[in-house]
């Protein structure tokens, strides 16, 4: 089986995109924001043209059309997971997209950004949140992309989208008619990259980045008439805040419940929460969000944080797709994450420390295969976990993950 493994090629250079191949990326995007009627705000852009950096919100695949509209005429080369790669490499690298093994520390995708910055003099759109949103509010950023945007030395620009989320959430991608929204804002000049702090760049971006897709839903004054608007949110709010009881939520329809103790809630139109009987503890997806990661933080303080379960393990090496390579045990823990297994024979181990990793990538039903998965990359790799007997846990873990990193890393910088 090693033999036939086919790695992907990361040093390939990033391609300038192919004309034809813009005109059809037009084609494809515009009509698709026009059904959701976008209207892009744009701040401090008169005159400002590439090269430069576009750091884009993420929350669904409409976003890449979303930004396409929002750059034109211009084009980009795009930071892509190496998922979108599977099948269809070499169209992605045609359009000018760039690879990438999500939560990874990689001074080739750096290279990569420079060539795009300074050969195809280009904008280089990267989505720094490195996954779709899961509650509608913005993910952590690394510290590290301050530093990425002084190296290059060119402006800076913001592309927060509205909206996106909430037509297609993370855990129900089914399509909803939301009107897309989209600020576009230059936060850092030619000028100002010169002399500018990284500490100042990073203030910049949090503040750039700051948005809540069901505040805008109030905002925009619009409703959500889907019918499962509530289905699949069983999977981000998986703690009933009456019970405190885990992984036992259940949804359907417009109803979020309980079924260990049956305390229920409804959604209505505008995204807010109702508890049934009047009694709700939250009205807010993304406070109800928080309070779990909350009680995730105490659990590891407190020494009482461990998971473990068996999983199967898919590897993505390449782009011709997943490799199965069977089961395996996954712990996670103060320590870290823990997998281990043997396939064809071979032990296999992976082992990432809590620094390794400011947060991981998770997905729900993940290519309707009806079960939830974490993935872990190395360099080469990317492994893909699916645990076989807890359910609904893929939230709490990165969550755990997230915590864990803040934790070491704040005492690690005591030492």
């Amino acid at each position: 089986m090693q033999k036939s493994i086919v790695h992907y090629d990361m040093l390939a250079k990033p391609k300038k995109q192919a004309w034809y191949l813009t005109l059809l990326s037009w084609v494809m995007a515009f009509p698709n924001v026009w059904k959701h009627h976008l209207k892009v705000n744009k701040v401090n852009m008169k005159g400002l043209k590439p090269p430069y950096i576009l750091l884009c919100t993420h929350a669904a695949f409409i976003d890449f059309s979303v930004t396409t509209a929002a750059i034109f005429p211009h084009t980009a080369n795009y930071v892509v997971a190496i998922d979108g790669f599977i099948n269809r490499e070499q169209l992605l690298r045609n359009v000018g997209c760039i690879c990438k093994r999500k939560f990874t520390n990689d001074i080739v995708l750096v290279r990569q950004i420079e060539h795009s910055l300074k050969v195809n003099k280009t904008i280089a759109a990267i989505y720094p949140e490195a996954r779709y949103s899961i509650s509608g509010t913005t993910a952590i950023l690394p510290d590290s992309l301050g530093k990425l945007c002084k190296v290059m030395k060119v402006p800076v620009a913001v592309l927060n989208m509205h909206g996106d989320h909430l037509s297609s959430p993370v855990w129900n991608l089914t399509q909803r008619k939301i009107r897309l929204a989209a600020d576009m804002t230059q936060i850092v000049t030619a000028d100002e990259i010169k002399t500018i702090s990284v500490a100042e760049i990073n203030a910049r971006i949090a503040k750039a980045f700051v948005y809540d897709e069901y505040r805008y839903l109030l905002e925009s004054k619009q409703e959500m008439t889907f019918k499962d608007r509530a289905k699949g949110l069983h999977r981000v709010l998986y703690q009933c805040p009456h019970c405190l009881t885990e992984h036992e939520m259940e949804s359907d329809g417009s109803r979020l419940w309980c079924g260990h103790c049956g305390k229920a809630y409804d959604m209505d139109t505008h995204g807010v929460l109702h508890g049934e009987n009047g009694d709700g503890k939250f009205t807010s997806v993304p406070d109800w969000y928080e309070w779990e990661r909350g009680n995730v933080k105490r659990e590891i303080e407190s020494g009482n944080y461990r998971f473990e379960d068996d999983v199967i393990v898919d590897s993505l090496p390449g782009s011709k797709g997943f490799i199965r390579l069977g089961n395996a045990n996954l712990v996670h823990d103060r320590t870290g994450f823990h997998v281990k297994g043997v396939f064809d024979g071979v032990e296999f181990s992976l082992e990432k420390e809590p620094l390794a990793n400011y947060s991981i990538h998770i997905e729900y039903d993940y290519l309707g295969k009806g079960a939830d998965c974490i993935s872990l990359s190395t360099l080469d790799d990317t492994y893909y976990l699916y645990p076989r007997h807890q359910k609904n846990v893929v939230t709490k873990l990165h969550f755990a993950a997230e915590e864990l990193f803040k934790i070491v890393n704040a005492e690690t910088k005591k030492k």
